[in-house]
């Protein structure tokens, strides 16, 4: 008897051959496209789920709408995009809106279009059809005009002959000029900062704006910040009603507080601190049961007693989310009555706070801890530096009397703190911090890289132990937390930093259980060689960023299971969300959440972590129009410096003397063809097999320095660059048509 036909089993995928499939696809891609290119069916449906779902969880893939998977980076088919500039060809860039992920956004050239008498332009906003043309870059096909990129623009007024304006960018990322028409300069002289709006419509040419504020001149003291400061859109005047509010503040109740004045705690920050919220102690833990061990507060300036949710101090605080620290001001998150006020936590005076006790044995293990409402006196305002002075001998008329009593006790049990650290294995990458040093002009001084001591580390392990209570304690009041998260880096990104570090005779464990310690093993291998730099660059760039809310997955940079901000409410909304959950958990009076506002933390986490980000992005931005004009009488000098950045129209390069950030086009390489390599961070020259590499040793001759948009143009020295042709372009052979 025949035996019946049954159809071949068709083996199943591997969990790297649906990844494979996935990233060499175009767009988005369903199960049900998954499973007809492997021919599944049935129960073999649900392995491929489960291992989709393993790829989502290890961040090699991003889940979009309709379940549709795609390589996490990738953008959908549809999408609203703001036109940014034009390309050497004049061909327009654009980026898409709301990107939220980690990473440089990939690059999209936008097809021409136009209808009737409308056209698509910088700073447009348009619904494009997009394809992928290269992994990180792709081609737009607009399909409507869907508004304005933004409402505003920032930038320095030229007068024309004619009688109308131009309006020369301070963005490095806008690449034209607008149009004042007749009228609309509001007097605005030439040379002079000016905020526009934009006016209505889009004919060919320039976009029309109308002068709506003038901001002095550029170069003027105090003008670098203001314009970090609109360009990224950071509030920085209070409503009165905030400023009425803090103004009539006055001393914290000593009602119900616990009553910590007789102790000795002091703050420690640096010369240039502008608030000061967070004050410690140490004494030898008296309990026989804990020999060796340490008792210890932490204090923080109770700022929940002053702003109460939803009051105009509350509004605002939120709107802010942070204060912004620029070299010659501060944008605070609170009004001055407050933060450099009640809430500052200055020497001799009653100041009310919330403080935890914690107990360490002598390794450091916390043993318990206790929170408190209370009322402090600070003992002394010390620095970094004088603390370490006075640890390491030399002592002044302030730290003098204070060595015995606080300064020794704190630095032992920052040992116990310090080996506690050490056992968990914190990621300890080496990235040096610039500080420009700004005189009453507001000139740049000089540019230094920024001390770092062990009083530093001291008060940081401090803090983070208090950060770790804080969550801790919520936890077990049952009250909700808005924790500082800190994934794991993603499957991808480990790939790339071990196919790097392969190359340079280093290699990281594969598997699951990837643990900072491990980073750390790399780290000090290549210390004190040529690339500590390079391989801390690359190390920090494999890293996934630190974010605010309430569903915790730990602290992976810290090695810690649970960790919330809680030390600095003054300058961050986070840490007052922490303090007004404790108020309310373990009943310590006013001030506390609001009952019904657990709906809200996701959303609060998602804008105050958007905040923290833009003022990242604004004092970086003062910084380098900083560094720019302290430079830019030494065009033609040159520099030793590193490349800090590869890609595939350049290298970017950092100067070893000042810290400052530059770009070396690939116009101004050597004649070669440079393709870039990834996954190494080098670009090789197909001709000649050069090789310019991330953390690369290099002298460079600085060609122009742009004050207006705080940017940097290097040549390397002694090599012929390419000269003016332009570079070749993304496309090879005929561009895609629209």
């Amino acid at each position: 008897m025949t035996k019946p036909h049954r159809p071949k089993k068709v083996p199943l995928p591997s969990k790297q051959d649906v990844l494979d499939f996935i990233r060499s696809q175009p767009g988005r891609i369903g199960k049900r496209e998954l499973a007809r290119a492997f021919n599944l069916k049935g129960a073999d449906k649900i392995t491929l789920k489960a291992i989709l779902k393993e790829l989502e969880h290890d961040g090699a893939v991003q889940r979009g709408a309709k379940k549709r998977f795609a390589r996490p980076g990738a953008l959908p088919e549809v999408a609203v995009v703001e036109i940014t500039g034009t390309d050497t060809d004049g061909e327009l860039l654009a980026r898409m809106v709301g990107w939220d992920q980690e990473g440089r956004p990939p690059r999209i050239f936008i097809a021409p279009w136009s209808r009737g008498d409308l056209t698509v332009g910088v700073g447009d906003r348009v619904l494009a059809k997009l394809r992928r043309v290269k992994d990180d870059a792709y081609e737009g096909k607009p399909i409507r005009v869907v508004g304005e990129a933004k409402a505003r623009v920032l930038g320095v007024f030229e007068m024309l002959p004619d009688g109308t304006g131009r309006i020369h960018p301070t963005s490095r990322k806008e690449k034209a000029d607008y149009l004042v028409p007749r009228g609309e300069s509001a007097g605005a002289e030439p040379g002079e900062l000016v905020l526009c709006d934009l006016l209505p419509g889009r004919v060919f040419g320039l976009r029309p704006v109308t002068v709506k504020e003038r901001l002095g001149r550029l170069g003027e003291p105090k003008s670098v910040s203001l314009v970090a400061i609109h360009a990224n859109d950071i509030p920085f005047v209070f409503p009165p009603e905030a400023v009425a509010q803090a103004a009539a503040a006055g001393p914290a109740e000593m009602a119900h507080r616990v009553d910590l004045r007789d102790i000795p705690l002091v703050t420690i920050d640096g010369e240039d601190a502008r608030d000061f919220d967070d004050a410690v102690w140490a004494e030898p833990d008296t309990d026989p049961a804990n020999p060796g061990g340490w008792h210890c507060i932490v204090a923080i300036a109770d700022v929940s007693w002053y702003v109460r949710p939803g009051d105009a101090l509350d509004r605002e605080a939120f709107k802010r989310g942070n204060s912004v620290y620029f070299p010659d001001r501060v944008v605070p998150m609170l009004p001055e009555e407050l933060s450099n006020g009640w809430c500052s936590l200055k020497p001799d005076e009653n100041r009310g706070c919330l403080a935890v006790h914690f107990w360490l044995d002598k390794d450091g293990h916390k043993k318990r801890h206790r929170f408190v409402r209370a009322m402090m006196r600070s003992a002394a305002r010390l620095t970094y530096a004088q603390v370490q002075a006075a640890r390491d001998g030399t002592t002044d008329e302030l730290t003098g009397p204070l060595l015995t009593p606080v300064i020794t006790p704190l630095y032992q049990a920052w040992a116990a703190l310090l080996a506690a650290r050490l056992r968990r294995g914190v990621l300890e990458l080496d990235i040096p911090e610039r500080k420009v040093d700004i005189d009453a002009a507001g000139k740049v001084r000089s540019i230094s890289p920024r001390p770092r001591f062990d009083s530093h580390r001291l008060i940081e392990d401090f803090m983070i132990q208090a950060n770790v209570c804080a969550a801790e304690e919520l936890e077990r009041v049952n009250k909700p937390c808005m924790y500082r998260i800190h994934d794991q880096p993603s499957i991808e990104k480990l790939d790339g930093l071990r196919e790097f570090l392969k190359s340079m005779d280093l290699s990281l464990p594969k598997g699951q259980g990837v643990k900072p310690g491990q980073f750390n093993l790399i780290l000090e291998k290549v210390k004190g060689s040529v690339h500590e730099v390079l391989v801390n660059e690359v190390v920090l760039r494999s890293q996934a960023q630190a974010v605010y809310s309430p569903e915790n997955i730990g602290h992976f940079g810290l090695g810690l299971a649970r960790y919330a901000h809680f030390t600095s409410p003054i300058r961050r909304y986070a840490d007052l969300l922490v303090h007004r959950a404790l108020v309310s958990g373990l009943k310590l009076g006013d001030g506390g959440l609001p009952p019904d506002c657990l709906p809200e933390f996701p959303g609060w986490g998602e804008h105050i972590s958007g905040t923290e980000r833009r003022a990242a992005a604004a004092e970086r931005e003062a910084v380098d129009r900083y560094v720019t004009g302290f430079l830019s009488d030494r065009v033609g000098a040159t520099f030793a410096a590193k490349v800090s950045g590869v890609t595939r129209f350049g290298l970017f390069v950092t100067l070893a003397e000042t810290g400052a950030d530059g770009i070396i086009p690939i116009a101004q390489l050597p004649d070669d063809y440079w393709q870039h390599d990834e996954a190494r961070h080098c670009l090789v020259g197909s001709r000649t097999r050069r090789v310019w590499q991330l953390g690369q040793a290099l002298n460079v001759v600085l060609t122009e320095a742009n004050t207006l948009t705080g940017s940097m143009v290097f040549k390397i020295e002694g090599e012929t660059p390419r000269g003016s042709r332009p570079a070749k372009s993304l496309y090879r052979g005929r561009r895609p048509r629209s």
